[in-house]
């Protein structure tokens, strides 16, 4: 299993890029939206930083990983494995077996998931200026923040909602509920946190497949500019 996948999925406002641009209605809100993403991202490039992911299936933990992550020259995710204590496999041919498959059955439903739920993230400019075309134009609330919520985005029936710190447009906190193939509930939530450098990130994120028994919780901490 490589939980560590799954951060790269849910990172979305703090590491996608713009890509195309259209005439819409809040067409400068969105737009400033995806002028402190791109910053963001830049600013995402100078740091490293510790990525914990816990995968539990009925309240307990089957597989804990550790990362450091750093940018590369390829602008992409370096990650070295500081820790991983998956649950050990069963002695016994026949119960090791089972228990191999259980979890090669897991990871590919988890992948699944995890492209389900990349869908949600708006990877691109086009994704994000049509959510928020179609969101009303909400008032700041009383911490700021601006919410924006819509429903079957991704599919018939799903809800997305985001919120974003009006002053400086990045992201405080998102919410997912959608379903699988087999019609279960997925929900995913997610919270960010902005340094005194500026810099935005997910901090804690959770996804929960209540009728699996599943969740996914995610960490990350101690960000350090590699050019101080």
């Amino acid at each position: 299993m490589k939980p560590h996948r799954i951060l790269t999925l849910l990172w979305f406002l703090a590491l996608s890029l713009p890509s195309a641009h259209a005439q819409v209605p809040n067409e400068g809100l969105a737009n400033s939206i995806l002028a402190a993403r791109q910053k963001n991202a830049q600013l995402m490039q100078q740091y490293s930083w510790n990525c914990r992911v816990e995968i539990l299936e009925n309240g307990t933990v089957k597989d804990t990983r550790i990362d450091q992550c750093v940018y590369g020259p390829n602008n992409q995710v370096q990650r070295t494995l500081l820790n991983d204590s998956g649950s050990p496999l069963p002695r016994g041919f026949l119960r090791r077996r089972i228990a191999e498959r259980e979890r090669e059955d897991l990871d590919s439903y988890l992948k699944k998931i995890l492209v389900l739920l990349d869908q949600y993230t708006l990877p691109t400019a086009g994704a994000v200026i049509n959510f928020i075309s179609t969101s009303p134009l909400p008032a700041p609330g009383p911490t700021g923040d601006l919410q924006f919520s819509g429903g079957s985005v991704v599919q018939p029936g799903d809800t997305l909602s985001l919120w974003i710190y009006a002053p400086t447009r990045a992201p405080r906190k998102i919410t997912v509920v959608t379903t699988d193939s087999d019609g279960n509930q997925v929900t995913f939530t997610g919270t960010f946190r902005t340094l005194t450098s500026g810099l935005n990130y997910l901090q804690y994120g959770t996804v929960d497949v209540p009728a699996k028994s599943l969740s996914i919780q995610i960490h990350n901490y101690d960000y350090i500019n590699q050019n101080n």
